[in-house]
């Protein structure tokens, strides 16, 4: 509904209405035309400082005579500083108005003193913008609490939440931590409004089986974002495709060849060679540092893991190259802003924030930088596909990698779905930036919990150096030995998974998970570190590092004990596990074969805050001191 009130000759506002009936609650929105703007310039907290939004409760059970009554004036809040505003001192505010009727014919009666505003342009923009979301988020939710009611199951219990923002007040970082944390309070499912967006979090094995088995199908899709559509090109890769035929053919390649245990092992003089330059550069600069020196290791396993991705990814030319250097700085770019719960994801329907927050014209502007890298990449490959055809050239040097297995599936009548270059050039950001980052991640977190853990380096450091006993260095024939060592990483992922909320996921149809209604198109996400930590499965100190319970419980990376999902389950489980797997655990041996290690003088205590991105890291990089066994 709409009105337009005269206060004076000189001064309108209109006033918008927004009745709620879902939640029992009408909005009142001021919007200020800009008649009412002068060219001076206070704080564009302005807006908000005069108290533009205002909320009133109502019962359920006057909903039917709301435009007909009275109802008191309460302004919601904002929690920001106060400036000085014209406004003050007995000026006319809206909450200095005694009653306000809702029958939008009735003139509300003469202020006592003219109102003074004195608001730049800019501030018109935020009240248009705050209008726009108020009614955006009013009507969205009426329609799917509609909605949602129809199905007959029990809502799952959560926290109460604030109109236009819902629970997001109540989502502190890091969200893994946060979200556990209510869990608690309100059980092991929970419903969540985030935004726009119907959220509910999954916090414990059982519930998780009936996701990612039962109605496995009903969750095999991921939610959409902005930020996702431009980087896979329209949908185009493994990780956000659409469920359906061309997501099978795409997951039947990476099992049977992109990511199959043959190709992984195909990649194995590319790991041994980024893992000795791991070694050669730590002892080099620890020697630089008068053969004491620390090192910081986070830093050295990032260009390890991105050294070792990219030259699967596009050949072993490319690493260490300028071409190289330039697409991780660009992944850099685009992880620091995609990052974290946006408000562009968290209000999808509100496409001026793309704009408003520049992430938009920001993402596209780097993914174009990263396509044109990688197109280069793709023709050179092609060039030389035909030049082999032409001339019968078959480089034994020129390994096969990542981006030429792809071309392969690019020839026409192949299959249903050939691949576009698109779909390649999609499907290996994936690769590259999932890799990398959940190896460097699992990497870092082993080694910090080993430095804090001292009889559990020991017990890892002999077994590794009993199993190569006689040889110089650490290579991957006699990884399989290595119990212990496994055992330290599977305790590394249970405690510090590298995605401690899985992919999100969100359902095609509504269903009900053990009595608990869940309407369609409602995001899903799993906290694997909660499930992790749940003294139910973990009965024995659930938040202590001990990896001596992996050798008692044997596990996998499958997702077939839902107890332990550090790489997800279902269809939609990570398929690169194989490839992290190798490259953490050739490192980890190298690090403890040809070094010792302690905390640098004076750390007494090693800070392990987290820093919330593509994998989960430690906020502050590793730091430790390595003293060298015999010659490295």
């Amino acid at each position: 509904e709409h009105t337009t009130h005269n206060f004076t000759t000189k001064y309108t506002i209109s006033i918008i209405f927004i009745t709620n009936l879902q939640y029992n609650f009408t909005i009142l929105v001021l919007v200020i035309p800009p008649s009412l703007y002068k060219p001076s310039t206070p704080p564009i907290f302005f807006a908000f400082h005069n108290t533009i939004l205002h909320i009133w409760e109502k019962k359920r059970a006057d909903q039917r005579t709301i435009l007909s009554s009275t109802l008191p004036l309460v302004p919601l809040r904002f929690a920001i500083p106060r400036f000085p505003c014209p406004g003050d001192d007995d000026e006319i505010h809206a909450h200095n108005f005694q009653k306000l009727h809702c029958s939008f014919h009735r003139p509300i009666s003469e202020p006592k003193k003219k109102m003074e505003l004195s608001l730049e342009p800019t501030s018109l923009l935020v009240l248009l913008f705050l209008a726009f979301i108020t009614i955006s988020y009013t009507l969205t939710n009426v329609i799917k609490n509609r909605s949602s009611t129809t199905g007959g199951g029990r809502v799952p219990p959560g926290p109460r939440k604030l109109p236009l923002i819902g629970n997001l007040h109540q989502l502190k970082s890091p969200p893994h931590r946060s979200l556990a944390q209510l869990s608690a309070q309100h059980g092991p499912i929970m419903r969540l409004q985030l935004g726009q967006l119907t959220t509910t979090v999954i916090s414990s094995p059982a519930f998780a089986r009936e996701v990612f088995t039962t109605h496995d199908v009903t969750f095999a899709n991921r939610p959409v974002t902005a930020g996702n559509r431009i980087l896979s090109y329209g949908l185009l890769d493994i990780g956000f495709a659409p469920y359906g035929g061309y997501w099978r053919h795409l997951r039947k390649i990476c099992k049977s060849d992109l990511l199959s245990a043959s190709r992984v092992g195909s990649f194995r003089r590319i790991r041994e060679e980024a893992a000795a330059d791991l070694v050669a550069g730590i002892a080099a600069e620890s020697r630089e540092g008068g053969g004491g020196g620390a090192v910081n290791l986070s830093k050295r396993m990032v260009e390890m893991t991105y050294g070792i991705a990219l030259s699967a990814a596009f050949g072993r030319r490319c690493r260490g190259e300028e071409t190289g250097e330039a697409y991780v700085s660009i992944v850099f770019g685009i992880v620091k802003m995609m990052t974290g719960f946006t408000l562009v994801n968290l209000f999808p329907s509100v496409k001026l924030l793309e704009l408003v927050t520049g992430m938009k014209p920001k993402l596209i502007k780097l993914h174009n930088e990263k396509d044109r890298i990688v197109q280069g990449i793709l023709d050179e490959h092609k060039q030389r596909r035909r030049n082999r055809v032409v001339n019968g050239d078959d480089d034994e040097e020129d390994e096969e990698d990542l981006t030429d297995v792809l071309l392969k599936y690019q020839q026409p009548g192949d299959s249903d779905f050939p691949l576009t270059d698109d779909s390649i050039k999609a499907n290996l950001w994936d690769m590259v930036t999932a890799g990398a980052e959940t190896s460097s991640a699992t990497m870092e977190w082993a080694m910090s919990e080993m430095l804090l853990n001292p009889p559990v380096m020991a017990e890892a450091q002999s077994e590794v150096r009993r199993v190569y006993d006689g040889k110089s260095t650490v290579d991957e024939t006699l990884l399989h030995e290595l119990h212990y060592l496994k055992a330290v990483i599977k305790e590394t992922l249970r405690l510090h998974p590298p995605s401690p909320l899985l992919m999100p996921r969100e359902s095609s149809e509504a269903c009900e998970i053990k009595g608990y209604h869940i309407p369609a198109r409602t995001r899903v996400i799993i906290n694997a570190w909660a499930i992790h930590r749940d003294p139910e499965s973990w009965p024995d100190r659930p938040d202590r590092f001990v990896p001596e319970r992996f050798l008692s419980r044997p596990m996998d990376y499958k997702g077939s004990e839902f107890e332990f999902i550090p790489f997800g389950a279902g269809r939609r489980m990570c398929p690169g596990v194989m490839f992290a797997q190798a490259n953490v655990e050739l490192s980890l041996a190298k690090l403890l074969f040809h070094f010792d290690w302690k905390l640098p003088e004076g750390v007494e205590e090693l800070d392990m805050s987290e820093s919330f991105g593509l994998a989960v890291c430690r906020k502050q990089g590793l730091v430790a001191v390595p003293v060298p066994r015999g010659a490295v």
